[in-house]
C-alpha cells in the first residue's frame, strides 16, 4: 500500500510539473519613437512551471526587463504590447479587464523590482506598505495583517521585526529593504514571484543571503520564482532551467546544469566565458564580446548576434535561425552550433574572438 501510495503522488507530480503554470507565446512589445518602433521582446514564448526556479539572463536591452514587465501589464508609455498571449489559469493576461489584472498582481503573480529605495514609499512606514498589500486584496484585516507582516519580515530573515517594521525605508539597510520587498511580493502567497535584478547595488555577502533566501521560500513555500538577471553566477547559484535573450529574442533555453556545461549558441557561449572564474590561471584574460548590441529599430537581417560572433557564416547574414532541439531538453536558434564550432572551428582552441575570427568571414567581406 505505501509503494502504491508513493507511486501514485509521483505520478501526481510529474502531472503537475507537465501543466505549465504560466505559458508565454509570442509574445511581441514595442515602443514608438518618433523613428519607428522599437521590438525591444520580439516573438518571445516560454513556459513556467509550478514550484520551478526559471532564470531569464542577457545583457542590458536584450528584453529580460520588458518581458517581466509585458507579463503583468506594466508597460510604461509610450510602450505596448502588439501581440501574443500570457497564459495563466487558462486566461490571457493581455485579453483580461484592468479591474482584473489589478486583482492578479500581488495576489497571483508578485514582482520584486531591481531598486527597492524607489519602489518603496519613503513617507509611509515599511510594516504599513506591506500590510497594505494584503488589504488591497482583502486578504486580511488591519489586525491580521500586521501579525502576518512581523512574521513575513522574520521569515525572510530582518532582525527585530517588530520595531522594524515601524522603521521608514531610510532607516533600513539596501539588504533589509531588499528582504522588506520580497515580503510584500510574498504577502498574498503567490504562485508566482517575479524578481527583476533582486540583487543589483548590493554587495556580495548581502547578495548571496538574498540567494539563500529565495532558495529556501522556493522549497518551502513551492513558489515559483522567475529570475531576471544579467549575472550567470546568480542562475547557478537559484536556477534549475535558464532562459538565454538576446535582442529581444530568445537565443537558448535549457536546464542550467546542461547550458552551463555544453552551451549551443555562440552568444551564451560568450557570456559564460566572461565571467570570473576561481580556477582560472592567474595570467588568462577574461574575454569580452565584442562590438555591440545591435539597434533594435533596424535589427540585422538574419541571425541577430552575427554582427559580433566569431564563428558566423554566409547563411547567418541572410537566413534567421529557428529555436531548434540540439540535445534533449535544450534549444537553440543558431545554423553554426558550438558542437559545430568545436569539430570544424576549434573552438576551444580559439584565442581570437572578433567577429568572424573562427569562420574567416571577417567584417570587410561581410555583402551590405
Amino acid at each position: 500500500m505505501g509503494c502504491a501510495t508513493r507511486s501514485t503522488r509521483a505520478r501526481d507530480a510529474r502531472k503537475e510539473l507537465a501543466n505549465a503554470i504560466l505559458s508565454v507565446r509570442n509574445l511581441r512589445t514595442q515602443f514608438k519613437t518618433d523613428a519607428g518602433p522599437v521590438k525591444a521582446v520580439d516573438g518571445v514564448s516560454f513556459d513556467l512551471f509550478p514550484g520551478e526556479s526559471l532564470g531569464i539572463v542577457g545583457e542590458s536591452g536584450s528584453g529580460k526587463s520588458v518581458t517581466a514587465l509585458s507579463i503583468l501589464r506594466l508597460i510604461p508609455d509610450p510602450g505596448r504590447i502588439v501581440g501574443g498571449q500570457v497564459l495563466f489559469r487558462d486566461q490571457d493576461l493581455l485579453q483580461v479587464s484592468d479591474e482584473e489584472i489589478r486583482e492578479i498582481r500581488g495576489r497571483d503573480i508578485a514582482m520584486i523590482f531591481q531598486d527597492p529605495q524607489s519602489s518603496l514609499n519613503p513617507v509611509l512606514r515599511t510594516g504599513f506598505q506591506i500590510d497594505e498589500a494584503m488589504l488591497a486584496h482583502k486578504q486580511a484585516n488591519s489586525r491580521t495583517a500586521h501579525e502576518r507582516t512581523v512574521s513575513l519580515l522574520k521569515k525572510v530573515r530582518i532582525p527585530a521585526a517588530e520595531s522594524r517594521a515601524k522603521d521608514y525605508p531610510h532607516q533600513l539597510s539596501g539588504g533589509m529593504r531588499q528582504r522588506a520587498m520580497i515580503a510584500m511580493g510574498l504577502a498574498n502567497s503567490p504562485q508566482i514571484l517575479i524578481a527583476d535584478e533582486p540583487t543589483t547595488a548590493l554587495d556580495v555577502t548581502v547578495q548571496a543571503q538574498i540567494l539563500e533566501l529565495l532558495a529556501d521560500l522556493n522549497r518551502e513555500l513551492g513558489t515559483a520564482i522567475m529570475m531576471i538577471t544579467h549575472n550567470m553566477g546568480v542562475v547557478a547559484g537559484l536556477c534549475t532551467r535558464v532562459i538565454v535573450m538576446y535582442a529581444g529574442q530568445i537565443v537558448e533555453q535549457g536546464p542550467v546544469d546542461q547550458i552551463f556545461e555544453s552551451p549551443q549558441h555562440p552568444y551564451t557561449w560568450s557570456l559564460l566565458r566572461s565571467i570570473p572564474r576561481v580556477d582560472a590561471l592567474r595570467h588568462e584574460r577574461l574575454r569580452s564580446i565584442e562590438g555591440m548590441a545591435p539597434d533594435l529599430l533596424r535589427p540585422p537581417k538574419g541571425c541577430r548576434f552575427h554582427p559580433r560572433c566569431p564563428f558566423r557564416i554566409e547563411k547567418c547574414l541572410v537566413d534567421e535561425p529557428r529555436l531548434e532541439e540540439i540535445h534533449h531538453g535544450q534549444i537553440a536558434s543558431c545554423w553554426v552550433t558550438m558542437d559545430r564550432a568545436r569539430a570544424e572551428m576549434k573552438a576551444d582552441e580559439l584565442r581570437d574572438i572578433s567577429p568572424g575570427a573562427a569562420s574567416g568571414l571577417r567584417p570587410g567581406e561581410i555583402i551590405p
